[in-house]
């Protein structure tokens, strides 16, 4: 499936009524218990702190969306959620390594918070080559994990 790597800003989801139509649809298809609010409120929250949606696109539909929030060489990632009917076709997955790809380009580190992480998600990171922190506070990316130690 070739997904592309789509960012959404608050100026687009502003503007283009598809786009905001589209990330709320895939909020909706998130479990309850995945998002600290109404996923209008939990979309317009993460904008109003500066953050981005990162999208999974195909076929020039929005198919899964990762909630980004950059800070100077981290770019915080959390509320990984696909659409119901496309779950388990490695959408999630390639969307985790595309932001990956994007982060290391602009020579910054992909982190994912443990505190919104759920036990499925904890092996889908550990597989696309996360590691947790000494502390146990995030999963950090590493590249050459990702590839099986290659370069």
């Amino acid at each position: 499936m070739p997904v592309t790597l789509q960012e959404i800003d608050h100026a687009k989801w502003e503007k283009d009524a598809q786009v905001a139509q589209d990330l709320a649809r895939i909020y909706r298809d998130a479990p309850v218990e995945r998002l600290p609010a109404p996923v209008e409120r939990f979309i317009d929250d993460h904008f109003s702190q500066g953050g981005v949606f990162c999208c999974a696109l195909f076929n020039a539909r929005r198919l899964g969306a990762v909630a980004v929030r950059r800070e100077t060489r981290v770019w915080w990632l959390s509320h990984f959620c696909v659409r119901a009917e496309t779950r388990h076709r490695g959408v999630g997955s390639r969307l985790l390594m595309l932001i990956a790809e994007r982060a290391q380009g602009e020579a910054c580190t992909p982190r994912v918070p443990t505190t919104v992480l759920m036990m499925g998600d904890q092996l889908l990171l550990a597989r696309l080559g996360y590691h947790p922190a000494a502390d146990g506070t995030y999963y950090e990316f590493h590249p050459l994990a990702s590839q099986g130690g290659r370069q």
